[in-house]
């Protein structure tokens, strides 16, 4: 098999490197959900996952340097996206305490870089209160690396973006990966560069426009692509079907039209939804209809997919052996239009292949239905892993030394 639209994602990590007595600048992810009124982290999910990095670093003596961006303040800072409830969170999962600076670059983060031993952690504030962060100005990087000897990256979310503390520091600094990273780069990488056959790939979710670049990139590598959610209708629409108020973007018919001659081309199952369940209006309090997916009345619109697309699509996921998931099959946010994503969600539990679930709405319906524990792998990053599911260069990850 080539590894043609695949991404270079063999790099280094933390277990690579000697780290004792150095100190780390290590870039998290604790952009956590905050209760506004009380300023209480709502979900830690993203703190604990920094953890098995963090606590091997300081068990084999390094001093480390945490950082994270949270939030959106605009390069200003703003008391209420202080990074100040994360240093507490942190503290208690690691029974230690976390030194938390004032500033980023300023001077207390560079006192408190000076004085920190091996076995001691800090976190600096948030890396978005100063707008170089985001425009990865490499004075700003320059600073950041200045505190540290190496540069571990741990936030998979982030890699897509070349910002200063996600991309730049590594002009200054050795970069690795830290295990949750790690982790991505090789489920994910694993799944595209050498998969277990056959490759079923699920896509969903509203708008195709989004989705063409995976599509393109998967159609080089799948063996069968399944295609659901509001994404589905633009192809029926191309097509000539009548798809009522359904979703669809009238500008892709040549983009859809294109993927579909590819799959013949390539030999790639390309499975639509034969049937719908459509509803007069965007709610959960109306009486469904199941239809077939090109002859959907003019007052209707698709919600999800219908029984038969059902059994189509969960036969196609039993006989895989490996399945990358991103996007809903429906609006399953209500219960009316959740029977296609949760019988999706139940056919890849249940299926013997390797199953890696693209963040996002995936992730938050295989939570839902109860059955994150049956996937092989959940990602961390929506945006970052559809990129590199598109076979895109992610700048956070180029930026490692190669293994």
């Amino acid at each position: 098999m080539s590894k043609e639209g695949t991404v270079g994602y063999n790099k280094k990590s933390v277990a690579d490197i000697d780290v004792k007595g150095k100190k780390v600048l290590l870039r998290c992810d604790f952009n956590v959900p905050v209760d506004k009124e009380t300023g209480k982290i709502r979900d830690e999910g993203r703190i604990i996952a920094a953890l098995p990095t963090i606590n091997y670093l300081l068990e084999h003596g390094a001093a480390v340097i945490a950082c994270s961006h949270f939030g959106r303040p605009k390069g200003e800072f703003k008391p209420e996206f202080s990074l100040a409830p994360v240093a507490e969170s942190l503290s208690k999962h690691l029974g230690k305490p976390v030194k938390m600076a004032k500033d980023v670059v300023g001077e207390d983060a560079t006192r408190l870089a000076a004085e920190l031993k091996p076995g001691e952690i800090m976190l600096l504030e948030n890396t978005r209160f100063h707008a170089e962060e985001e425009k990865n100005d490499p004075e700003f990087a320059k600073k950041l690396a200045s505190m540290a000897d190496i540069f571990v990256s741990d936030a998979f979310g982030s890699v897509h973006r070349a910002h200063a503390s996600t991309e730049g520091v590594s002009h200054y600094l050795p970069a690795v990966s830290g295990f949750l990273l790690k982790k991505e780069l090789d489920h994910i990488g694993g799944a595209i560069s050498s998969p277990k056959r056959p490759l079923v790939a699920i896509l969903g979710g509203a708008k195709v426009s989004d989705k063409l670049g995976v599509i393109s990139n998967l159609l080089k590598i799948s063996d069968a692509i399944i295609i659901g959610g509001g994404m589905a209708y633009t192809f029926f629409k191309a097509e000539g079907g009548k798809i009522g108020k359904s979703l669809c973007e009238d500008n892709e018919f040549e983009s859809v039209l294109k993927c579909k001659e590819e799959a013949v081309e390539r030999g790639v199952k390309l499975l639509l939804p034969v049937d719908s369940i459509a509803g007069p209006e965007f709610s959960n309090d109306v009486d469904p209809i199941t239809v077939d997916s090109n002859a959907i009345p003019d007052d209707m619109m698709a919600m999800d997919i219908g029984p038969r697309a059902i059994v189509d699509f969960t036969s196609e996921i039993a006989n895989a052996g490996t399945i990358v998931w991103n996007g809903p099959m429906g609006v399953f946010e209500f219960s009316k239009f959740a029977e296609g994503t949760k019988a999706v969600a139940n056919a890849v539990a249940n299926s013997n292949a390797i199953s890696i679930i693209g963040g996002g709405d995936s992730a938050a319906a295989v939570r839902k239905f109860g059955v994150e524990d049956k996937i092989t792998h959940i990602s961390t990053g929506g945006g970052a892993s559809l990129e590199f599911m598109e076979g895109k260069v992610l700048p956070g990850i180029a930026c490692l030394l190669d293994a």
